[in-house]
């Protein structure tokens, strides 16, 4: 299978960097290349793209202002020399983000990444419908912002998500990570394992121990209220 990938950055420097990097990756077809994003709509309209390295400071319109006005996006891979902008990337369902000057070896390790979900999406064998077996598109990393670094998580080691002021406590069994993010963009991105139970708690199904009354406890010993509006909801970790 090979990627056919869009080129979207105002600096010709990173054009070439990118085409070198791609002319020694086999599975890599560098299909188009955009100066400016509003370029990239035009192209976009006339062929079909897999992935698009995207710059985000770009004149007239900027890189997460595109990926906002896409209906269904390609895969994406940030190319950028702003760190800062990471957290809303990846709150935009990017697949990566270089930081600029960039090596081959990250360069292909980011599109190793979109070349496994691409496989992934299109199975070469028609398969057996399980309705019990969870989807092979839903995500399995999961990247946060905590204390000025962007931390991987793998998104079936978290046992739930806990409400914290402006901020959610993402807990594994035995510590937990802070990140400046609503329990509301969380609940929007997680997988169907994963329920909001109250108003200040979403849980993750496959990590729950038992279930008694109102009161969930977890596998990590961490006991879950059940909140008045959620008790129908209740239903649904045990189907």
């Amino acid at each position: 299978m090979n990627l056919r990938a869009l080129i979207i950055d105002d600096e010709p420097l990173a054009h070439k960097i990118i085409l070198e990097y791609a002319s020694a990756t086999p599975y890599l077809d560098i299909v188009g290349q955009c100066h400016l994003a509003t370029e990239a709509l035009v192209f976009m309209q006339q062929q079909e793209v897999d992935l698009i390295f995207l710059d985000i400071q770009m004149p007239k319109l900027k890189g997460l202002d595109f990926l906002r006005t896409l209906a269904r996006p390609p895969a994406v891979i940030i190319t950028s020399a702003y760190e800062e902008y990471a957290l809303e990337s990846f709150e935009l369902a990017v697949c990566d983000y270089l930081l600029k000057p960039f090596r081959f070896d990250r360069f292909l390790k980011a599109v190793n990444r979109v070349l496994e979900l691409k496989q992934l999406q299109t199975p070469t064998t028609t398969p057996t419908i399980d309705s019990s077996a969870p989807s092979l598109t839903e995500p399995e990393r999961l990247f946060i912002k905590s204390e000025k670094r962007m931390i991987q998580l793998n998104i079936p080691d978290i046992h739930y998500l806990e409400s914290y002021g402006n901020y959610v406590k993402v807990w594994l069994a035995n510590e937990f990570h802070l990140t400046p993010r609503t329990l509301s963009s969380f609940e929007e991105q997680m997988p169907t394992d994963f329920h909001r139970i109250h108003k200040s708690y979403i849980i993750n199904k496959k990590q729950i121990d038992y279930i008694e009354g109102n009161q969930v406890m977890m596998k990590n010993k961490k006991q879950i209220p059940v909140g008045k509006n959620h008790r129908q909801d209740i239903k649904g970790l045990i189907s």
